[in-house]
């Protein structure tokens, strides 16, 4: 893995101005890359959240009404959004446990990318991890391999989801860039040591998930492997990706 260069350009071209991170669930993001979004926040570039399921199965406590989950776990993300300087969080209510990559769901994010129009895309990896199998949730997955798809190639074609452009006027956008979370491979380690204390705070947004959990502990143990295995120096933290660029 290389550390991320100083600055927002993208391969050298054009600045990096939008990003999309497109997750199966309230609060993978902020697991995964609430360091890096705050990050890319800092340095002026704007970011959305596109989350498929409200959470409905999650949690641990099950005093809780299940009813009552789905309007907490969105009220949580919100404000962990809001706390790494996301405002812009969009919700597409589809069951979680049971999120599959259907042609609904495929035109769903596709949709979010022609509005939203980013030049990167982050997203949980379509490949199973085996190292860290709960990285790879099966709704992990699926959120993973829609978004992929959405990237390409359906939302830069005019003929995919016809719908979108005929009925809703999106017009195709192409996504230079492709990053994804949890994968096997990881070709890229982003520095987020002056950002951890904005991901420590996302993380605990989620109470109904992470009340149970030291979170400078766990997640910091793992963002310093993270580092010392991408060779930054000691006493850094990173969040790994496996980056691609769309041709």
């Amino acid at each position: 893995m290389s550390a991320l260069p100083e600055g927002t350009a993208v391969d050298g071209a054009a600045p990096l101005e939008r990003v999309l991170v497109v997750t199966a669930h309230p609060d993978d993001v902020d697991f995964g890359a609430a360091g890096t979004v705050a990050r890319l926040v800092a340095e002026g570039v704007e970011v959305t959240y596109c989350v498929c399921t409200d959470g409905d199965a999650g949690g641990f406590d099950r005093s809780v009404d299940r009813a009552d989950v789905p309007a907490l776990r969105r009220a949580e993300q919100t404000a962990a959004a809001r706390a790494v300087g996301v405002a812009d969080v969009r919700f597409l209510g589809y069951r979680d446990g049971a999120l599959e990559v259907t042609q609904d769901l495929r035109r769903d994010i596709s949709r979010v990318v022609r509005q939203v129009r980013p030049q990167r895309v982050i997203t949980q990896s379509p490949e199973r991890n085996w190292e860290r199998l709960p990285a790879s949730h099966p709704d992990h997955l699926a959120a993973g391999e829609a978004a992929t798809i959405a990237v390409y190639p359906d939302a830069r074609n005019a003929f995919a989801h016809p719908g979108l452009l005929r009925d809703e006027g999106l017009e195709p956008w192409e996504v230079r860039e492709l990053w994804l979370m949890g994968s096997p491979v990881s070709t890229r380690a982003v520095d987020v040591t002056d950002h951890a204390g904005t991901k420590y705070a996302a993380l605990r947004a989620h109470a109904s998930q992470t009340a149970h959990l030291d979170v400078e502990g766990f997640v910091g143990d793992w963002m310093r492997r993270t580092a010392a295995e991408a060779g930054l120096p000691p006493g850094r933290l990173a969040e790994a990706f496996r980056a691609t660029t769309i041709p």
